[in-house]
């Protein structure tokens, strides 16, 4: 596989003073380090109503922020997205992002007759990086990892972008800043090596 030579860190964290916040700066560090172009998306930032109100039966308007954040989408060879797990999955404002902006006729299309679709967002690869406070182990084998399922197999690869791999960061409740920074040292490195 290529490494991606443009790279779009979607941030799904609410608050500004998150470790995913650090985490998608040490990657976007290390990316640009690496030689890569990089675009990051805060979307806490963004100004957009969360709810897809109508569902696919009546388009919304998208606010100027989503028709950004789809330009940048189809301008990116490699989405990073990062967020925290919270009550096994991600938070409302990620879901409510991705339910606004990962439309049909732009992230996919359903076929007129039958139940399947064209993967729109092919030719780009895609990395999660996510936070939690429960031990991977049990995260992965006792809840079966809800938000890594949803965006990897239900938004990402569904859209076309593949492969999808996936970095739990964890526990981050009670951990140490030697923990953290060596994290961020890791993640560093993934943004420098482009995957």
């Amino acid at each position: 596989m290529k490494n991606a030579d443009r790279i779009l860190i979607l941030d799904g964290h609410p608050n500004d003073d998150s470790f995913c916040r650090s985490i998608a700066a040490a990657y976007e560090k290390g990316a640009l380090a690496g030689g890569a172009e990089v675009r990051r998306l805060t979307i806490g930032h963004l100004a957009f109503d969360p709810i897809l109100r109508h569902g696919f039966q009546r388009r919304m308007e998208l606010e100027p922020d989503l028709v950004k954040s789809q330009q940048d989408i189809l301008w990116a060879e490699h989405i990073v997205l990062v967020h925290p797990v919270w009550w096994s999955d991600m938070p409302a404002l990620l879901k409510g992002f991705i339910d606004r902006v990962f439309l049909p006729g732009f992230a996919f299309k359903y076929h007129e007759t039958g139940v399947l679709w064209d993967k729109l967002l092919k030719g780009r690869t895609g990395h999660i990086l996510y936070t939690q406070d429960a031990p991977n182990w049990y995260y992965r084998f006792f809840i079966g990892r809800p938000s890594v399922n949803a965006l990897r197999k239900g938004v990402l690869e569904f859209c076309g972008v593949s492969p999808v791999r996936a970095t739990p960061i964890g526990p981050i409740k009670k951990s140490t800043d030697g923990f953290r920074r060596r994290w961020l040292d890791r993640v560093e490195e993934m943004g420098r090596k482009r995957v």
